[in-house]
């Protein structure tokens, strides 16, 4: 995912070196999570069949080439190719992390491990926002960048050394619906919604800060760390939190808070310091609330459908990223800020509804199926 933040807080660099436009900015979030959107569904079964090892090392060494590509990109064409091999190890990270939680990892801990995992995100938001950026103002956005797929590579190397073999692959049965069904759907149409929201934020914030806070790049890239910091917090209290009973209610919750994280943005552009705050206000409650989901699909999922149902889960929540930046592109283009954090904290209550509605949904099933 860290692609993802790399090219948000690296933003200001990419528009006045290479010429691109705040659309195509948004582009490279939507080709990006529209190629791990289509590939999830499939993803999810391929890690099934070849386990959690293999399918980690796969995804580090594409994401690897990905960064690597995208450093060398000399114009938009190369750089949107670029970005959309990175979608391929999007798309294969939710199912081989999840199967690793579920194969190494006590029930009793598997929600604050789960946590730890999906706060990874985060780290990649506050090492895109803070570190890396801040190199980026010393040997160049295109140094950052490279420096960024080494560490890739030194992950897969380690993946090798330290994870256990991969068992063998389970006997060819019939093939599982590749369409969500029961709370999968339910989670995967939050997730597309949450998602929107979320990627419109991360790709934006960093320049909303630079255009209409004046924010210098390394400021506005801080912005993107201080909501990876606030991100990694909330999802391992959050999932740590989402116990049996308790963990359907809290997407609705977080989803909820995410509205006024939105409002606070807006409201930045009259009292600017209100940005930092937004922030963290958005990492603690929109971010987390993914998180809190891929703990629901773990906790339900049917022998053998973990990777699967977390494929799925996760297609929704990368097509949200795909479909959100784009037009708030046109309106930072436009220099309407303000209307496009209106859309998010519309996106943010739409996500709310839907999960309050299947929390409800769900309770009265369970009720009925232990009368």
């Amino acid at each position: 995912m860290l692609q993802l933040f790399l090219l948000g807080a690296l933003g200001p660099r990419l528009v006045d070196e290479l010429g691109i436009s705040a659309t195509v900015l948004g582009l490279t979030t939507t080709i990006g999570f529209g190629t791990a959107a289509v590939l999830s569904p499939v993803s999810g079964r391929i890690v099934d069949r070849i386990g959690p090892r293999r399918g980690l090392v796969v995804l580090l060494v594409v994401t690897a080439a990905a960064l690597a590509a995208i450093g060398a990109a000399p114009g938009t064409g190369l750089l949107l190719a670029a970005v959309a091999l990175g979608g391929l190890p999007q798309a294969l990270a939710n199912p081989a992390t999840n199967k690793a939680i579920l194969a190494a990892v006590p029930p009793a801990r598997r929600g604050a491990v789960t946590g730890m995992k999906q706060s990874g995100v985060q780290l990649g938001a506050f090492a895109a926002g803070l570190p890396l950026a801040a190199l980026a103002g010393g040997i160049g956005w295109r140094g950052a960048v490279w420096t960024a797929a080494g560490a890739a590579v030194l992950a897969s190397l380690w993946t090798l050394r330290a994870m256990p073999l991969d068992p063998p692959p389970p006997a060819v049965g019939t093939c599982a619906s590749l369409a969500p069904r029961g709370h999968v759907a339910w989670l995967a149409v939050f997730s597309l919604l949450l998602g929107g929201g979320i990627a419109s934020v991360n790709t934006y914030l960093s320049l909303f800060g630079a255009q209409e806070l004046d924010l210098g790049p390394t400021a506005a890239g801080a912005l993107v760390a201080v909501l990876g910091v606030a991100g990694i917090v909330g999802r391992v209290g959050w999932s740590k939190a989402a116990r049996p009973g308790r963990a359907e209610w809290l997407p609705g919750w977080l989803a909820a808070g995410a509205v006024g994280s939105a409002w606070l943005l807006m409201a930045a552009l009259y009292v600017p310091p209100l940005a930092w705050v937004a922030a963290v206000a958005v990492g603690v409650f929109a971010v987390s609330g993914n998180a809190v989901s891929m703990v629901l699909v773990m906790q339900r999922a049917e022998p053998g459908r973990a990777g699967q149902d977390s494929a799925l889960v996760a297609a929704g929540f990368f097509a949200g990223f795909a479909v959100g930046p784009p037009f708030f592109g046109l309106l930072a283009e436009a220099g309407r800020y303000g209307t496009g954090w209106l859309v998010v904290a519309a996106e943010f209550a739409a996500a709310a509804v839907v999960a309050f509605v299947w929390a409800v949904r769900d309770r009265r099933e369970r009720a009925g199926a232990s009368a």
